[in-house]
This record gives C-alpha cells, sequence and structure tokens, in this order.
C-alpha cells in the first residue's frame, strides 16, 4: 500500500510515524515533510496549495490513501480533486470543510441543526458592526469569517478593544479577504476541551480524550499561539460528558451535514466550552489538532491505516479500535520570539540521545537538514516532545527529560504542561 501525508509539522510528523508502523505500507510519502519525517518517509516537494499538483502526483504515484494534515487544502477541495481522479483520501470535502474555513457558515448550520453554541450575530459592514458594540454586553468574542492561522479570533473585555478588534479586520483588512466579514458572540465562560472523532459520513468512533495549551507561557499567560502543549487523557472529559457531546453535539453534526449532501469523512476536532449549561461549541476544526495528535497517536495500540481508509471509503461498520492505558503528555519546543518574530537556522543538539525510546518520542515541526546533515531549526514551534508512562505524571516527567535533553539556542517551552493534573 502506498500512503501520503500532506503537512510538514508536529502533526505530520506524528501521523507519518504512527503509519510506518503499519505492515500493511509498501512506501511513504509526505510533503512537504520536515527533517524528521525524512528519515522515515519520502518527501516530494508538492504544494499543497495546488490541489491539482497533489490530485495529479497521487495518480501518477499510484496512492492508496491521502491523509491531508492542515485546514488550508481541505478548504480549497483537494480532497475533491483526488477523489475525482478514483483515489482514497482521508479528509473532507471543500462542501464539508466550510465547518472551519467559514465561521458564518459554521454558526447558521449549528442554529439550523439545534447544536448548543453561544448566542451571535454577523456583520459584513464595519458601521453596522461597530454600532453593535456600543450597544452589547461585554465581554464580547469577534471573529473574522475565514481561516487567518489561528489569529481571527479576539476576546475582548471593553468596548475599546472590541472596536480596535473590528477596525483590524474589516477595515485595515489585516487578514485580508478571511476579515470581510465578521462573527461577534457573547463570551462563553467555562473550561475549555478539544474532541476527537472520525467519521466515514455515517458512524462515528470517538478518539481518546486530551487537552491542550494555547497560551504562550506558564500559567496560561502571553499570547495564543498554535499549541505550547497537550495531555492525555483529559480527566475532565468523564464517561458521561463524553456521551452526551456525541449524542448532543458530534452525532447532530455528521447527520446535520450529510443531509446537506456533504457526508463527512474525516476526524472532526470540536473545540468544546464546558459551561454550567453543559457544553458549548466554540468552533469545528475540520482536520487532526497539533499538539494532541503527538498524545493521542502514541495511546492507540491499533494500526491507525485501516482506520484512515474504512473512514475514507466509508464504511468503518468492521473497524475495531484499541487504545493504551498509559498517559501521554507532550511539550513544545519553540523558537525564542514565538509566536512573535523568531530566527531560524539554529543548530539542534542531542536528538539521537533519545532514538529507539519507546517512553519518549520527539515529533519535528519546524526543522530542516542543514548542508552538512546537521537538524536544524525552521520554525516557530520546532519540536515535539512527547513523553509516555503509567501515570500523567510520570508521562509530563518523560516528556520533561527529553525537554531539557534536546537542545537549540533560544529553546522556549512552558514548565507547566499537565501540572497539577490529578491521576
Amino acid at each position: 500500500m502506498k500512503v501520503l501525508v500532506l503537512g510538514g509539522g508536529g502533526r505530520e510528523h506524528a501521523l507519518a510515524w504512527k503509519i510506518r508502523q503499519s505492515r500493511g505500507v509498501e512506501e511513504l510519502f509526505c510533503s512537504p515533510g520536515n527533517a524528521g519525517i525524512a528519515e522515515i518517509a519520502d518527501c516530494p516537494p508538492l504544494a499543497s496549495s495546488d490541489p491539482e499538483a497533489v490530485a495529479d502526483f497521487v495518480a501518477r504515484q499510484g496512492i492508496d490513501l491521502t491523509v491531508v494534515g492542515p485546514e488550508l487544502p481541505l478548504v480549497q477541495g483537494i480532497a475533491d480533486k483526488i477523489m475525482a481522479n478514483g483515489r482514497a483520501v482521508f479528509g473532507p470535502s471543500a462542501g464539508a470543510a466550510r465547518l472551519e474555513g467559514s465561521k458564518v457558515f459554521a454558526k447558521q448550520f449549528m442554529t439550523r441543526h439545534k447544536i448548543p453554541t453561544a448566542a451571535y450575530e454577523i456583520f459584513d459592514r464595519s458601521e453596522q458592526a461597530l454600532a453593535y458594540i456600543d450597544r452589547a454586553d461585554r465581554p464580547l468574542v469577534i471573529k473574522a469569517d475565514g481561516l487567518a492561522a489561528g489569529k481571527g479570533v479576539f476576546i475582548a473585555d471593553t468596548r475599546e478593544k472590541a472596536r480596535e478588534a473590528i477596525q483590524r479586520l474589516m477595515i485595515h483588512k489585516a487578514f485580508g479577504g478571511a476579515g470581510r466579514t465578521v462573527v461577534i458572540e457573547e463570551c462563553l465562560v467555562g473550561r475549555e476541551a478539544s474532541f476527537f472523532a472520525i467519521s466515514d459520513g455515517q458512524r462515528i468512533i470517538p478518539l481518546v480524550t486530551c487537552q491542550d495549551y494555547k497560551r504562550a507561557y506558564d500559567h496560561g499567560r502571553g499570547p495564543n499561539t498554535g499549541g505550547m502543549g497537550s495531555y492525555s487523557p483529559a480527566l475532565h472529559l468523564d464517561r458521561e460528558l463524553t456521551a452526551h457531546v456525541l449524542e448532543k453535539i458530534v452525532g447532530p453534526t455528521i447527520r446535520g451535514i450529510a443531509d446537506e449532501g456533504h457526508p463527512y469523512r474525516g476526524v472532526l476536532y470540536v473545540g468544546l466550552m464546558l459551561t454550567e449549561d453543559g457544553p458549548r461549541v466554540l468552533e469545528y476544526n475540520v482536520r487532526f489538532g497539533d499538539p494532541e495528535t503527538q498524545v493521542i497517536l502514541p495511546r492507540l495500540k491499533s494500526d491507525l491505516v485501516p482506520l484512515l481508509s474504512a473512514a475514507a471509503f466509508g464504511d468503518l461498520s468492521t473497524v475495531r479500535v484499541e487504545w493504551r492505558r498509559e498517559a501521554a503528555v507532550c511539550v513544545i519546543m519553540a523558537s525564542q520570539g514565538y509566536p512573535g518574530h523568531y530566527q531560524k537556522g539554529k543548530k539542534i543538539s542531542d536528538l539521537e540521545r533519545f532514538t529507539g525510546r519507546q517512553d519518549i518520542v520527539i515529533f519535528h515541526a519546524g526543522t530542516r537538514t542543514g548542508p552538512g546533515g546537521e537538524i536544524r531549526t525552521s520554525g516557530g514551534r520546532v519540536l515535539g516532545v512527547t513523553g509516555i508512562g503509567p501515570t500523567l505524571a510520570a508521562a509530563r516527567a518523560r516528556a520533561y527529560e527529553g525537554a531539557t535533553g534536546v537542545t537549540f539556542s533560544g529553546a522556549h517551552y512552558r514548565r507547566d504542561i499537565a501540572a497539577g493534573i490529578d491521576d
């Protein structure tokens, strides 16, 4: 079997790492990949922003399964192009990917299908949005309609901050067309949670629970990032709450998008707020999370490829998924200055110390191979160090053993990932 993974971050390294373990996989490609992925897969120079080129590569190489990592190619219709050539792809169609690609579509979809979410208003003119802000209660959440690389959401606790967000999105067009229309929501209060499930368009298989850390610095301080760490299991998502989310949110979402003509074949990642009135949807994502994937897949005992392939072909009925009891904790090592300006090209040392370890796995994100074969930094989030152990405390200790054991100039990581979590 030939498999192609699209993407080049820590999420894609985790996917490639698990896929490489499958006995049924003869050839593994990943594009664009990174220095770590290149050790286990061929990395052809494909532009995922060019669906036609990717679909042509899939057809020419006889790729049996394409696994799409990031959201942008899915929103642009890469799954549709690949499927049109009769090849299997794990990832939703462009129609289904609107759940992430358009905040307006997602909110209106939730209203149509009675899925619990925050109260909201939609504006496509800045003067109307500003007038609404002047009379609305605060705090407010202001979201760009389109994809904005994770930077299009603003939490405003004052009128001034809310007005600044509208000016940045709609007047100054900081994110181009993504901010042409905005959603203004009530600010929900509670605990955030992430929920992942795989669907074949009808059936649903939930994944193990996990939790990520968005802020750059310890104790939830600093700017939002793509994610500075994660752990699994998330003890606050117990069996009863999981069943509720499946019944009231995930099930209606999968049925609803199918009823609208777009069967969902892929992984659905629901961002939740656990409020006093029950779980509410903050947002949909149509791909695996990063760094959540780096703690989910090390806990997967069974083969990943049959699960992804069955979802892609529309029949999960015969798939059985087994999970390890062990916990996993991932600590992200980032470049100094991230998520702001940072330098690239720093040499990474001592990675080889952890080669072959079963309890510490290092996933590459922003890395490249230097002219002398050395590994160097090439992004903001550089490495994801995952520790695996019988308890969260043990897994955490191993993750930090890895994070302190690998070095590069200016390396930054949070010291409080999974701290204080009861096993």
